[in-house]
């Protein structure tokens, strides 16, 4: 049995989330300067938290009430939240947002193998494996290769990124169970859970409270927090519903090509050759395990 397929909207929105989640890279770097990761992380899920509470009873809806939907709320705002979204600005302390991107592109691949074991619909095929050694090979080059050369003393920044994407893995293929709710009502539980477990974490652990950010930190947070959080995870999980797991993964190949686009309008960079190429390799990458391109190159039965 074949999994999920994407739509033509599934892939728009795909591309959305892309630069939405691409641009979290650039609002954790400029946080990070008056900021520590803990804190960064607990005003990015609290204040998203309020503004889907918000819009949930503003649309009309209602939060569940029993134990198991709040059970599983917390569950994937801990693999989906509070463990990746840690891990990745801890290692954007230590590394910079360019290897940072790579090394959470990797998450496909977690995605792709634990979707093969714990899942019944999403099996490994042939296309889906070439099509993820493509994109990892064009994220790379994207990049450049001498983002993965180092082994200093930034390998622990390294280490946790990698540890993101394969809690971001479990997280995709966990969060399906919550597809009987309503998108706004699943984001909102999700963030819920993970603000009131990094409340008390963020407090224990850096003491906020003596901070002062400048308006450019507050406006980073705010940004985190309402587009690549709250507007984010509503994409997020429509797309879970309609196109599973291992396609909801891809946009970890599209968050590298959105950091620099990001770049290229804000700060005015120039797009290299090896860019360039790394980006056709990366959609290379997408359509075959999508699989549109291999049928159209396959023969027609004629039976």
């Amino acid at each position: 049995m074949s999994g999920p397929t994407m739509a033509g909207r599934e892939w728009l929105l795909l591309i959305i989330l892309s630069i939405l989640w691409g641009g979290s890279f650039f609002f954790a770097e400029i946080a990070l300067r008056d900021l520590g990761p803990l804190t960064i992380v607990c005003g990015r899920v609290s204040l998203a938290a309020i503004a889907l509470l918000a819009f949930v009873y503003l649309s009309g809806n209602r939060m569940p009430g029993d134990i198991k939907s709040w059970w599983q709320f917390f569950i994937m705002g801990c693999l989906n939240n509070m463990i990746p979204f840690s891990l990745i600005v801890w290692g954007q302390s230590h590394i910079d947002s360019g290897p940072a991107s790579i090394l959470n592109a990797t998450t496909p691949l977690f995605t792709v193998a634990l979707a093969h074991m714990l899942t019944a619909d999403e099996k490994l095929s042939i296309n889906k494996a070439v099509g993820i050694i493509c994109g990892i090979i064009g994220v790379v080059v994207l990049i450049g290769p001498d983002a993965l050369d180092s082994l200093d003393d930034r390998a622990w920044g390294k280490i946790a990124i990698l540890g993101a994407a394969i809690s971001y893995s479990l997280a995709g293929i966990f969060g399906r169970r919550l597809s009987h709710h309503p998108t706004s009502v699943a984001a909102t539980g999700m963030l819920v859970g993970s603000s009131v477990m990094m409340v008390p974490v963020a407090l224990v652990l850096e003491s906020p409270m003596g901070a002062d950010p400048d308006l450019a930190t507050w406006a980073s947070i705010l940004a985190l927090a309402l587009l690549s959080t709250s507007v984010a995870y509503l994409i997020y999980f429509h797309i879970l519903a309609k196109a599973g797991a291992t396609n909801l993964q891809l946009v970890t190949f599209l968050v590298p090509v959105s950091a620099v686009m990001l770049g290229i309008v804000i700060l005015g960079e120039r797009l290299s050759n090896h860019t360039l190429m790394g980006m056709v390799l990366i959609f290379a990458g997408l359509a075959c395990i999508d699989g549109r391109l291999l049928r159209k190159f396959r023969p027609r039965s004629t039976s």
